[in-house]
């Protein structure tokens, strides 16, 4: 699937850290704090916040240890594994915490293990294991109770951004965001495998495009990054920090090191591997334990922002001059088109937080923003999920009928919330400072009776990194860019016989076929928009069982341009390009169109770095490439499409040395 270089030692910076992986809520969902004040009051003074042990390490210098296994390092001795942070027996505060269980039936060797992991999860968590414990009971404690976390609160459609796409207003927000990338660090949270598409690898390494899948996700997401820093002149490298998971870890380091990095320099990017948290087996918030170890659980993508500090990452990134953080989702493949609109909106408001939405169908499982208001003056704009909405709403003479649409747009009126999120660094590192790096938290046991005091399996607290702006300050600004889905949200989410599902339903399919006609639409659009003769809608096809109406097999690599104002760089306003419906065309590399382009079948321009290509009259006429069903091929790639591409005939024009090439045929 991807093209293998000599495999080098890339000198990646791997943080050893002490968080946890993702997860998310359910209908039964108590949010930590919210209900206890967490809205502008201090959600942790009953914590014993500390800076949690940290420490960087070089690529294949060093093992790394999970935080859910006993502690194997050569510095993790009986002696030391039986003290705890600040002295004492860790022992004795096990049992201090009704931790005695965990002892039972062991032998001294398994004990002195047992005891040793204890401490790498102590040191793990801010605020150690007596802060973990303590908020977990805590919790489910309300759980229990049936405590409504937004008791007191009532939501409104909050005000943000909603730019129409080419619209004077956005070319501007475009050319400002170009601008304030320079001055940016991008954050990828890449925790998940693919188990769910039917794949066993880890999403980053997916093709967004069939037709060209030798380019992955973590290809592009670094070629946009790469080219993104091209247009501001390569004055300054845009860091990159990607988020690992147990799962994830040492595949991604793998994928970078045999790709040399697609291309970034090594000390470009950071890696921040997630440890898990203690699994709880009931409501006193007693550790599940087997075999002597203590079991683990991921806590939830919200440690992202713990990472961040504990890492060290975000104090190096602000004293090298970034202003703004982008975080942003593993399978979004044309997320990049879009940012630098946003960028330039958080620029515009300078908002401590911009969340980018899109317009969100009533019952679809995205979060929606809201203001929400207390009678106590509180006031925040944050994520409410999709399972809590729809009651929430309901507590409300305004929204009474709950999750409904609007009649006069169709959608809900609350913006969904897609996870990406740019934060304005100086608040940011502000909160995170004076935190140390605790997010709120939640708990979502599944209880095996009426009396809630034994769950059907272990449960553990969880965060989310949308939850962020519970942290802010009353005085912060914190708001929203929407935009239409099909410039900065088509996700792969689901394999084709639950994509096919969500088709019945009405809704979006999220699937790797439906992202890739997505990604090639979007391709069509913006050539459209810079002035071409495309089409950009064609003819309904049913793959799998799900209907995808792919137009023609466009693909504009990240090193053609990231948006429509580098794109529109890139073809002369007097240029006339004119694509048949039946057509593919891909444009790789420093490719000018200064004349006539017409093409009705397959064309392929690749220019190398430092070859800059001008085509001045090209005619294109052949076979071509089309989609064809194929539902029982054994290549996962197609599997999880319900199609492959057939290529019956491609005209190639590839430039592979540096120099000024001219087409003129």
């Amino acid at each position: 699937m991807l093209r293998t270089r000599h495999s080098v030692a890339c000198g990646l910076l791997l943080v050893g850290s002490f968080s946890a992986i993702c997860s998310s809520a359910s209908a039964d969902l108590i949010n930590g704090g919210l209900s206890s004040g967490r809205l502008g009051k201090a959600a942790f003074s009953n914590m014993e916040l500390t800076r949690s042990f940290q420490r960087s390490l070089r690529l294949r210098d060093t093992t790394f240890s999970r935080g859910g296994e006993p502690c194997r390092s050569s510095t993790c001795s009986p002696s030391v594994a039986l003290r705890i942070r600040g002295g004492g027996d860790m022992k004795a505060k096990l049992v201090e915490l009704g931790q005695e269980h965990l002892f039972e039936g062991l032998s001294a060797e398994q004990s002195e293990a047992l005891l040793a992991q204890a401490v790498a999860l102590d040191q793990q968590l801010p605020g150690g294991l007596t802060a973990y414990i303590n908020t977990a009971r805590k919790l489910l404690k309300d759980s229990a109770e049936g405590v409504n976390p937004f008791e007191g609160f009532v939501p409104s459609v909050p005000i943000g951004a909603k730019p129409e796409v080419g619209s004077a207003e956005f070319m501007e927000l475009e050319t400002n965001g170009i601008a304030a990338a320079n001055e940016a660090g991008f954050v990828l949270v890449a925790g998940g495998l693919g188990e769910r598409l039917g794949y066993t690898g880890i999403k980053v390494s997916l093709p967004l495009y069939l037709a060209e899948r030798q380019a992955c996700f973590l290809e592009h997401y670094i070629k946009h990054i790469l080219s993104l820093q091209a247009e501001n002149g390569n004055t300054r490298q845009i860091p990159l920090a990607i988020m690992t998971s147990d799962d994830t870890h040492a595949l991604t380091v793998a994928l970078l090191e045999d790709n040399a990095n697609f291309g970034m320099p090594a000390d470009q990017i950071t890696i921040m591997k997630q440890n898990k948290v203690p699994a709880l087996i009931d409501s006193t918030g007693r550790m599940a334990v087997e075999g002597g170890v203590i079991q683990t659980k991921p806590h939830g993508h919200g440690d992202v922002h713990t990472l961040m500090l504990q890492s060290g990452v975000m104090d190096k990134w602000s004293k090298g001059g970034v202003k703004w953080v982008v975080f942003f989702q593993d399978t979004n493949g044309i997320i990049f088109r879009a940012l630098p609109s946003v960028l330039g909106v958080s620029a515009k408001l300078g908002a401590a937080i911009n969340s980018v939405c899109v317009p969100r169908t009533p019952g679809e499982a995205v979060g929606g923003i809201c203001k929400l208001s207390h009678g106590d003056g509180r006031v925040v704009t944050v994520n409410v999920e999709y399972n809590q909405l729809d009651p929430l709403l309901r507590t409300t003479k305004e929204f009474s009928k709950g999750d409904v649409a609007d009649p006069a747009t169709g959608n809900s009126p609350f913006p969904g919330n897609i996870n990406i999120l740019v934060f304005q660094m100086e608040q940011y590192k502000s909160v995170l400072q004076a935190t140390e790096g605790k997010m709120n938290e939640f708990v979502n046991p599944k209880y095996t009776d009426a009396t809630k005091t034994a769950f059907k399996k272990p449960t553990r607290l969880e965060c989310m990194m949308q939850d962020f702006p519970l942290l802010l300050p009353p005085d912060a600004t914190v708001g929203f860019t929407q935009l239409p889905r099909f410039i900065c949200f088509s996700p792969v989410k689901n394999n084709i016989k639950d994509a096919k599902a969500k088709g019945e339903q009405g809704i979006p399919v999220e699937s790797a076929g439906s992202a890739e006609r997505d990604a090639m639409s979007l391709n069509c659009q913006l050539l459209k928009m810079a002035g071409c003769d495309v089409p950009t809608e064609g003819n309904p096809t049913s793959f799998g069982g799900i209907s995808l109406d792919f137009s023609p097999m466009v693909v504009l690599h990240p090193s053609f341009g990231t948006c429509l104002s580098s794109i529109k760089k890139r073809i002369a306003p007097d240029a006339q390009v004119k694509i048949s419906a039946k057509s593919a065309l891909v444009l790789d590399g420093d490719i000018h169109i200064q004349g006539k382009l017409e093409l009705d079948g397959a064309l392929v321009i690749r220019a190398a770095p430092g070859a800059k290509v001008v085509v001045k009259k090209l005619s294109v006429a052949n076979e071509g490439w089309t989609m064809v069903a194929d539902e029982g091929a054994s290549d996962d790639m197609v599997q999880m499409r319900g199609y492959t591409v057939h290529k019956a005939k491609t005209e190639e024009l590839v430039f592979n040395h540096p120099g000024d090439f001219v087409v003129d045929m």
